[in-house]
């Protein structure tokens, strides 16, 4: 069998932590086994590998996350990337069709399709192994993985299973997706899953309906056809479509860490960063990235985030309407994560005809900002801390605490970090074209 991650999604109901930039599956917040905190993305390697299902696994991002995919899964499965985001059923075909171009999958073989943020027990994953037998058994098309609500939810989507049956799995008689909560409390009187977004089929299935929906089976012009494909769901596509398909129930723990109110339960501490909570202020989270410090006084159930894109002090029941008001809004990011660190926007500010960046630049231990022309009026680093060196037009030179290099237009320059590195970078923009919204490529 082979398990291939979905990594979609921006995550814009976390903000100001995850966004355009950086995904929500990227917030090292979650309490790790041993001390210390883990990502979402981290936290599923971790079980995968422990359940046997690492060194089949394949991850599915865009392509300006491959590096940063890479980069949380410690460089060790194979992440391919998307050239526009079209969908999870788009995005679980390109990994299909990339394990059938390489050989690395036959048409009986067994796919599994998850989304890569996934928050859920380890007998959550075991389950995977039975897909295969499950596919077997049932001679269904598809196999789906739902697990047992613990309350009514209108967040979730819900599959509704035959009765009757004493097999492990249960056909699926139909599906409903977020429904108001007087219809699922009725859901859950017909016994209904929730539905984890965890689908299992065979190769060749997948194989089969591109050809039905016209669409090419050969990697390079399926890649092609890309700009041209709409945006589609695997659920609305297959699954609710499919007259064969069957669930298998979990009855552990699932949940979707999608919003300040469920992430915030999973938390260790009620207070990361700097500042406090005081006096009658229960149920309230501060999460602050910031270096300012972040104080709650008397205010209960509240959720107070800072970053450098932006501060949320929101009730948590309410704060996913942030997702809609940010539709309205579109400031550059101010931060951003890297294959080699991360970059945040200190300060902008207008100069003459010019327009003045300060951003600070954090490395990692033996990474390197690759070389690359200086494509603005001037840019200046200066090294706040660690060692490392600058390439400079072929110039190798040390780069220690306090050392100033200066760039103009035209000029190579890169810089490789022995050490964790700290550099400020002052970039002069002079020219319309000089304004560059990525500020730095993943």
């Amino acid at each position: 069998m082979h398990t291939i991650l979905l990594c979609g999604g921006s995550g814009q109901r976390l903000w100001p932590l995850s966004g355009r930039i950086r995904s929500k599956m990227f917030l090292e917040l979650l309490p790790a086994p041993g001390g210390g905190t883990e990502s979402m993305l981290g936290r599923v390697c971790r079980q995968l590998n422990h359940c046997g299902l690492g060194e089949s696994a394949l991850f599915v991002t865009h392509k300006d996350q491959m590096a940063l995919t890479r980069r949380y899964t410690g460089n060790g499965y194979p992440v391919i990337g998307e050239p526009y985001k079209r969908g999870t059923f788009t995005a679980a075909a390109l990994g299909a069709l990339y394990l059938h171009s390489t050989g690395k999958a036959k048409p009986e073989d067994t796919l599994c399709v998850a989304p890569a943020d996934m928050f859920a027990d380890d007998a959550f994953f075991r389950l995977f192994h039975q897909f295969t037998d499950t596919l077997a058994a049932s001679q269904a098309d598809l196999v789906l993985l739902g697990t047992r609500p613990t309350h009514p939810s209108d967040q979730y989507g819900y599959i509704v299973p035959g009765k009757g049956t004493t097999s492990a799995y249960s056909p699926v008689i139909s599906f409903e997706e977020k429904p108001v909560i007087s219809r699922a409390r009725e859901l859950l009187r017909e016994h209904a899953l929730w539905n984890c977004g965890v689908f299992a089929f065979s190769l060749r299935f997948m194989l089969s309906h591109l050809e039905q929906m016209g669409l090419p089976i050969d990697l390079a012009a399926f890649t092609d056809a890309y700009p041209g494909f709409p945006v589609r769901s695997f659920d609305k596509e297959v699954a609710e479509r499919s007259s064969k398909a069957v669930v298998l129930p979990h009855e552990g723990e699932w949940r979707d860490l999608g919003s300040w109110e469920t992430l915030t339960a999973q938390l260790n501490h009620h207070v990361i960063g700097a500042g406090g909570i005081w006096g009658e202020s229960g149920y309230t989270h501060i999460v602050n990235e910031l270096n300012i410090p972040l104080h709650v006084i008397g205010v209960p159930g509240i959720v107070a985030v800072g970053s450098p894109e932006g501060i949320l002090i929101a009730g948590k029941a309410e704060a996913n309407a942030i997702k809609e008001i940010l539709q309205d809004v579109s400031a550059a990011p101010r931060y951003g994560e890297t294959e080699w660190g991360s970059f945040t926007v200190l300060d902008e500010a207008t100069s003459g005809s010019g327009h003045v960046l300060t951003i600070k630049l954090s490395l990692l231990p033996d990474h390197a900002l690759a070389e690359m022309p200086c494509l603005h009026s001037s840019k200046s680093w200066m090294i706040v801390s660690g060692h490392g060196e600058v390439v400079l037009n072929g110039s190798v030179a040390a780069a220690c605490t306090g050392e100033i290099f200066t760039m103009v237009r035209g000029d190579r320059h890169g810089i490789r970090a022995f050490t964790a590195m700290k550099l400020i970078e002052i970039r002069t923009l002079e020219e319309e074209n000089d304004d560059d919204d990525r500020i730095y490529d993943s």
